[in-house]
């Protein structure tokens, strides 16, 4: 093969890319810099069959989708996060900074037998920059439009003989592209999607003895961003043409006037502390290898809400006197809302001016303790093999509540009692805790010159119990519980196990050594876990009883598990210059875990549950053409054919697509590197990413009947077909100039202005989807440098 072959570390060994039995998309230093990445959400963009949503919930939320398997708000994570050979267990440590960033893989498909729960969908895997052997300083700073700011770097180098150290840090800054246009100073301005955060750290390296090596790691960083940017768009036809107002059946692609009028600031505060500690042995033949880590991500974030809606406030008087002051100020919503004078002669949907809907605070705090040992062969023999122990404890605090927005500064507690500011409405505050044991081993045999047979097998098992901790007391607001479980009984202490072995097995030959297939067959497994205790029962009163609607929503839901088959080739041509890579895979997921929201009356509702089974096939193709010195081509594209084949919490929308699965990914790319003079090089690197339709919800192409119904029989009937996002294509590019020890680069993102839309999240009984934006053009300059 190549002398400029890839190294990769995604099956926990030392692999050549060309050679790796398995679909892995590799993102080099080289690529990284010449697409000016920074975050996650632009690695992933690069990478076919991989999509991401971030940032518009809150700025620790990521729905990661590898070939069909999405993730779901409230559950564990259904994709591996390992950065410098440490496995991460929270999904909010996705979008972080992780360090001075080397290299960037993602393999694909259920990884479990190598990275246990939560490797349903594939792994992540992040390098990081290890200490120089002489002093190294590198970084970069940008800015560009939406007074967007970069600055980051890192300081390498030895500090004795046998140990080197480098220390990093990052800052980031933007105001966003959306802007909030209501009346409330406290709000006005750039308060919709504005992001600043920084972050710090360092890794000691150590080579003690020809025999030992150390390896030890810290970050701390803290970020302040918004949350809950979201529009409201109606799907309620029969209002649209009674009244003569179009925007009450709005296709969420033609909402591109995105108007946020808010009145309660939107801040979300994230923290977080990590540390590990790994260490290698040789043992002659073999190397014992351990590491133990330590995270700690708090998170809390408060911001105006729903509940104007449905008018669960329309009689405190904050609301009506915020309604009165508006209308008497001539102050207009975007159709088809309307302030009237008073709240019942107002239709104020969701996120108004006024002080009606309430303010939702939501908490995630988690903390988590996980070690592993592992015994590795090393050494020339054809076979190789590997064993290990894994233990993880999770300690994680979770809550939302529902608070009254009395018109003054935020009170940001969970629980607000009676009479104080900012009193609580409605609370769901849970401790969860969780212990996984997991035991893995694996074997590679070369069985002669061409042919190499390996499998890999890990159990896990998760012990997970939560405990309520709302307390017993009256809603001051509407006089039912503050949590609806205690209408229907008490909160109560739970534990559940979940286990599941994880096979892997896989078999490549190589024909040439330009030309290798190989087929791969793995399992992937993710834990159940709990939902809010009384979910059934509210969602059986308020919908099932009162619509028949017909959901089978649980107080807990069960493990996902992913059954995967893959064929794929790797070959090279013309002497390297032609690098060609494809795979044809199905996979069948077992109880596929989704996130719904509900609102209502009721208020708020966050749930996870489980889709019986999908059925996902597709096909990837991938090439990259040195088509001169300095000049490359590369393309890769996906294609998925999703189908629902069994749904016993919403069964009708059997034979509809894997929600949040883009039905084709294309990434097209060029670069070109050229001399200008001895010491001057002229760079220039475009990428077009082309993401199909998507469906975001298992209720798709139909009809669902309404909370409206029961205040305008006849007419509550939703129609959820205009809620598919289209597909859209995004061109960035960068051009500059590069010399010995520093560049200079403009860029353009989302070149044509693009208006798309980062998420759909249809609650379908309610007649509506929440929507949110994706990003317009930015433009600015990026100077680099290293020396």
């Amino acid at each position: 093969m190549s002398n400029n072959e890839i190294t990769v570390t995604a099956r926990r060994q030392n692999e050549s890319l060309s050679e790796v039995p398995a679909s892995v998309a590799v993102l080099t230093s080289q690529d990284l810099q010449l697409k000016g990445i920074v975050t996650t959400e632009q690695a992933i963009a690069a990478i076919p069959g991989v999509t991401i949503v971030s940032n518009s919930a809150q700025v620790g939320d990521a729905q990661i989708n590898i070939r069909g398997v999405n993730g779901a708000r409230d559950a564990e994570n259904n994709v591996a996060l390992v950065v410098d050979g440490i496995l991460k267990t929270n999904t909010a440590a996705v979008n972080q900074y992780q360090g001075a960033l080397q290299q960037f893989e993602v393999l694909k498909g259920p990884q479990g037998a190598y990275y246990g729960r939560g490797a349903t969908a594939g792994v992540i895997v992040m390098t990081t920059k290890k200490p120089s052997d002489q002093l190294e300083v590198e970084g970069r700073t940008s800015y560009a439009t939406q007074d967007s700011q970069l600055f980051e770097g890192s300081v390498s180098g030895p500090i004795t003989a046998n140990t080197g150290a480098v220390l990093f840090g990052q800052y980031r800054h933007t105001d966003g592209f959306y802007r909030n246009t209501g009346t409330d100073p406290r709000t006005q301005g750039k308060t919709i999607d504005q992001y600043e955060g920084w972050g710090v750290g360092g890794r000691l390296y150590s080579e003690p003895t020809d025999r030992l090596t150390l390896d030890a790691k810290f970050r701390y960083g803290k970020i302040k961003a918004a949350a809950l940017n979201y529009n409201a768009a109606f799907e309620l036809p029969d209002f649209a043409s009674l009244l003569g107002i179009p925007e009450y059946h709005e296709n969420v692609n033609d909402h591109t006037n995105f108007v946020y009028k808010r009145n309660v600031p939107s801040i979300d505060n994230q923290r977080t502390i990590e540390a590990s500690f790994k260490a290698d042995y040789d043992l002659g033949g073999a190397k014992l290898s351990g590491w133990v880590s330590f995270s700690d991500i708090d998170e809390t974030f408060y911001a105006d809400t729903t509940a104007a809606s449905l008018g669960r406030f329309n009689n405190q008087q904050a609301c009506i006197d915020s309604v009165a002051a508006l209308y008497a100020a001539g102050v207009t919503l975007p159709a088809p809302l309307y302030l009237g004078a008073t709240p019942g002669a107002s239709t104020l949907g969701a996120y108004s001016p006024t002080a009606c809907d309430g303010i939702q605070v939501t908490l995630r705090d988690q903390r988590d303790v996980s070690a592993e040992l592992r015994l590795v062969s090393d050494n020339d023999s054809p076979l190789q093999w590997s064993l290990g122990t894994y233990y993880l404890h999770i300690n994680r605090h979770y809550a939302t509540a529902l608070n009254e927005d009395d018109g003054g500064a935020v009170n940001s507690n969970l629980y607000n009692a009676p009479g104080t500011q900012n009193q609580t409405s409605q609370l769901f505050d849970d401790r969860l805790k969780t212990n996984v044991y997991a035991a893995f081993a694996s074997l590679q045999y070369e069985a002669g010159d061409h042919l190499t047979l390996s499998g890999a097998l890990r159990f896990d098992r998760e012990e997970r119990s939560v405990t309520p901790l709302v307390p017993d007391v009256i809603d001051p607001i509407t006089g039912g519980s503050i949590n609806p479980g205690f209408d229907y009984g008490t909160l109560e202490y739970k534990k559940k196990s979940y286990q599941q072995a994880q096979p892997k097995l896989t078999a490549r030959y190589e024909f040439t050594p330009d030309f290798n297939v190989y087929l791969d067959y793995g399992v992937g497994f993710k834990a159940g876990g709990f939902n809010s205790q009384g979910s059934k029962a509210l969602i059986d009163t308020y919908y099932n009883e009162l619509l028949d609607s017909n959901i089978g929503v649980e107080d807990d839901y069960k493990k996902e598990v992913s059954y995967a088959l893959e064929a794929g080739f790797k070959a090279e041509l013309f002497g390297g210059a032609v690098q060609l890579s494809g795979a044809a895979y199905r996979n069948i997921v077992k109880n596929m875990q989704f996130f719904e929201f509900y609102t209502g009356t009721f208020g708020i509702l966050r749930v996870v549950s489980n889709i019986d089974k999908v059925r996902l096939m597709g096909a990837e193709l991938g090439a990259v053409w040195k088509v001169a010195p300095g000049f490359t081509l590369d393309a890769g594209g996906n294609v998925l054919d999703s189908k629902i084949i069994r749904n016993s919490v919403r069964p009708d929308t059997v034979g509809n697509k894997s929600p949040y699965s883009a039905e084709y990914t294309l990434n097209l790319g060029a670069t070109l590197v050229q001399p200008i003079s001895d010491r001057v090089d002229f760079t220039f690197r475009a990428d077009y990413r082309l993401t199909g339709p998507t469906w975001f919800h298992v209720v798709q192409d139909q009809e669902r009947r309404t909370i409206f119904d029961l205040f305008y029989p006849g007419l509550g009937t939703a129609d959820y077909a205009g809620t598919r996002r289209d597909a859209y294509g995004l061109l960035n590019l960068r051009a500059g100039l590069k010399g010995e020890g520093w560049r200079l680069t403009g860029f353009v993102n989302n070149f044509f202005k693009k208006h798309y839309l980062e998420e759909v999240i249809p609650a379908p009984e309610f007649g509506g989807a929440f929507i949110s934006p994706g990003g317009l053009r930015q433009i600015g300059l990026e100077a680099g440098f290293d020396f």
